[in-house]
């Protein structure tokens, strides 16, 4: 077997080891050719190399235009000299010079060396920017091998990649040699390959963990909906069972905690709190202030998403969390803002609204105290409801009468035109 055949036998395996195409290669030794020739001879010349694909044979050749008249030798040639090489040659046309490779061969088989090496590498460059691109949002384990101004550059095995110090959970501390777990966030091409941005403050990152630790969730019997985190803080999952028998939380959670400790070991004592769905948004917003347990619920608006949540004295403070964290991420879990309120804040309220009321229908000239609160408790606690408000209506309120309702009535109505006269006064 020939060295050339040798040469298209090596060529052929780089095209099924590095998925570089022959033909490719084989342009690139052409171009080569050209290159080693130029310098070779050191002139601006036209020069044609061809590869034969099956034998791996170099041939090359200069190109000139057959002119009458020559004013550059390198590209030009008369007729009677192109016809002394090429007996058919025409006038204005060209004619291609063969020329002896040998001369050059070494020169220009170093350079397509060179360029197939460099080939190779980008194609494996290629290769690993498309294998980590298709890994965005996946998890990866790595060991730090290096610290760059409090980044982290971390080994793949396969390709570096870096932990910028904004991607970092803020207590946490690795040493050189030392093995995370991270999600890849961004690939990008950079001059010496994909350059692999991870981040282990990413809420991705706790779903990637579960996945892992809880076959239902792989198994898609157990569904994670939502993630929020303040990393190295809390972190709360919202989970939903696609089987009725099966229990969502608990699955995640494991026997005594088996689950979900890993998780918490592996964020460093982060804590994770596993909410149940419901699309009962009371029940969810109640849910979602675990570990603290809420008292009652009030959608305040459903178009501007606001709620109520009302706890017992001693939760108030496990509600709102350590600067207000376990109510913000609650928030964020549900979509709408939580007010909280402790018991005695509500009672208190309460107190001050009924005063208020209390003194407000209290200006009703002929209506007493047992009247203004049984208008109260109704629901009249203004006096322009009252003032429009029928007979028929409130005499359906116990202890109120025809005579009475329309006292009321006719009461609220002189309030109204009293304070109408004292603002025009003024």
């Amino acid at each position: 077997m020939s060295e050339k055949n040798e040469i298209v036998i090596a060529l052929e395996q780089i095209e099924k080891d590095k998925g570089i195409q022959k033909d490719e290669i084989l342009r690139v030794i052409e171009n080569a050719l050209v290159s080693a020739y130029k310098k070779h001879v050191g002139k601006n010349v036209n020069v044609e190399a061809k590869v034969d694909p099956e034998t791996g044979e170099m041939t090359a050749c200069v190109i000139k235009q057959v002119l009458s008249e020559v004013k550059n030798p390198n590209m030009e040639i008369t007729l009677a000299e192109a016809k002394e090489i090429q007996p058919q040659a025409k006038l204005n046309g060209e004619i291609r010079i063969p020329l002896d490779t040998q001369d050059f061969s070494r020169i220009a088989a170093q350079t397509a060396k060179q360029v197939i090496v460099q080939k190779i590498r980008e194609s494996e460059r290629e290769s690993l920017f498309d294998e980590y691109k298709a890994k965005i949002g996946q998890m990866v384990s790595g060991v730090v091998w290096r610290i760059a101004n409090r980044n982290l550059i971390v080994d793949l095995g396969k390709a570096e990649a870096i932990l910028p110090i904004s991607e970092q959970i803020h207590k946490e501390h690795f040493n050189l040699g030392q093995h995370l777990r991270a999600i890849i966030i961004k690939v990008e091409k950079g001059p010496r390959g994909p350059v692999i941005v991870l981040s282990r403050s990413h809420p991705d990152l706790v779903k990637r963990l579960f996945e892992v630790e809880v076959p239902e969730i792989y198994e898609k019997i157990v569904e994670i909906l939502h993630v929020v985190r303040e990393p190295g803080l809390r972190t709360k999952v919202s989970v939903r069972s696609n089987n009725p028998k099966v229990d969502a939380v608990g699955a995640c959670v494991g026997v005594k905690g088996a689950r979900v400790k890993p998780i918490i070991d592996e964020l460093h004592n982060e804590r994770i709190d596993l909410i149940a769905y419901s699309d009962d948004i009371m029940k969810y917003i109640a849910s979602s202030l675990s570990p603290a347990k809420a008292q009652g619920v009030a959608i305040i608006s459903k178009e501007e998403k606001k709620a109520e949540v009302i706890v017992g004295d001693d939760m108030l403070s496990l509600a709102i969390g350590k600067n207000g964290h376990n109510v913000r991420l609650a928030a964020k879990l549900v979509g709408y803002h939580i007010d909280i309120k402790s018991e005695s804040q509500k009672k208190q309220e309460h107190k001050e609204k009924s005063e208020a009321v209390s003194e407000k229908l209290g200006e009703l000239e002929g209506v007493g105290q047992k009247t203004t609160e049984i208008l109260a408790k109704a629901g009249f606690t203004d006096i322009n409801k009252l003032a429009n408000a029928t007979e028929d209506e409130l005499k359906t309120l116990q202890g109120i009468g025809p005579k009475t309702a329309q006292k009321i009535i006719e009461s609220a109505k002189k309030l109204i035109n009293s304070n109408k006269k004292e603002v025009k006064a003024d």
